[in-house]
């Protein structure tokens, strides 16, 4: 199935469940056309459902199955997606998580790292394609690059160049933070490098989601998650994303974070520039010695 490339297109990864479940699902229900994506057949099979369901004004949905510790599935993906619609005007990054112990995938990357960081850097990069032909034929700042980050960054110092996958931490919650800082740095990198395109990237921190996120974290996270007052449901986050996604001020002033469609003003690292482009430069050639 092609989609109507005169309607507009959106792709939300980790779409199987909890905010990207949510985003999907609001944006079908604004008419728009979305490509999920999801790695547990039997999430995606019941967010299919649930999504399909709430579809109005000429809206679609789309699921394609691919686990994001593996950048040869993402590549499959973004080969998938781009024989599916000649345009694409929202990219929301979007899956990631959080693991109990430092683990190495069958590819030599390191899974917290590999989820959330290098599998939204090459999918990013294997559409660019398709987002700046789009950008070419819309108003600027239509479309957008939306990363979903988190306040755990904050808890990181830096990014450690020596060990930039964290293998060597020993301690995956500090993996995750420097990932989470990871993403704000992509995020402020990208938003340079395609800014005369016309192309907006943005972050967020979407809270606390009463979702299955931690559902692979250690005892301590999974607890952390669990016992929070400040626990919200997956639709708070996913509506500072379809805003970012829709509203005039997502697409002005590029590499920013929000929080409850606020902005915010993100750590002291995650404004370092020299580490943004170090960032870039990194994923590159890590994905060329993997062979992408």
């Amino acid at each position: 199935m092609n989609l109507d490339p005169t309607r507009p297109v959106a792709v939300v990864t980790g779409a199987s469940a909890g905010i990207g479940k949510a985003t999907a699902r609001i944006l079908v229900g604004q008419g728009w056309q979305v490509i999920g994506t999801g790695r547990s057949p039997e999430r995606s099979a019941s967010a299919i459902e649930e999504i399909k369901a709430a579809v109005q004004d000429g809206g679609n949905f789309t699921m394609l199955q691919g686990d994001f510790d593996s950048m040869a599935d993402v590549k499959r993906v973004a080969q998938e997606i781009i024989a599916l619609t000649s345009r694409l005007d929202v990219l929301v990054n979007n899956a990631g998580g959080v693991r109990e112990r430092i683990i190495t995938t069958g590819e030599g990357t390191e899974a917290t790292f590999a989820a959330n960081h290098l599998a939204a850097f090459l999918l990013t990069r294997e559409l660019m394609s398709l987002l700046r032909s789009t950008a070419a034929s819309q108003p600027a700042g239509s479309v957008r690059v939306i990363a979903v980050s988190s306040t755990a960054h904050r808890f990181s110092q830096g990014l450690n160049f020596d060990d930039l996958q964290g293998s060597k931490a020993g301690n995956a919650g500090s993996v995750y933070c420097q990932v989470k800082l990871a993403n704000l740095l992509f995020t402020r990198e990208l938003a340079r490098r395609v800014a005369l395109d016309g192309i907006v990237a943005q972050a967020m921190h979407p809270g606390i989601v009463a979702s299955n996120f931690a559902s692979h974290g250690g005892e301590a996270m999974q607890a952390h998650f669990a016992s929070s007052p400040d626990t919200v449901a997956p639709d708070e986050p996913a509506e500072t994303i379809v805003w970012l996604a829709n509203d005039p001020e997502g697409g002005r002033q590029p590499g920013r974070y929000f929080h409850l469609k606020a902005e915010e003003v993100p750590s002291e690292g995650a404004q370092d520039d020299a580490a943004a482009a170090r960032l870039w430069e990194e994923s590159e050639k890590l994905l060329a010695d993997l062979g992408y």
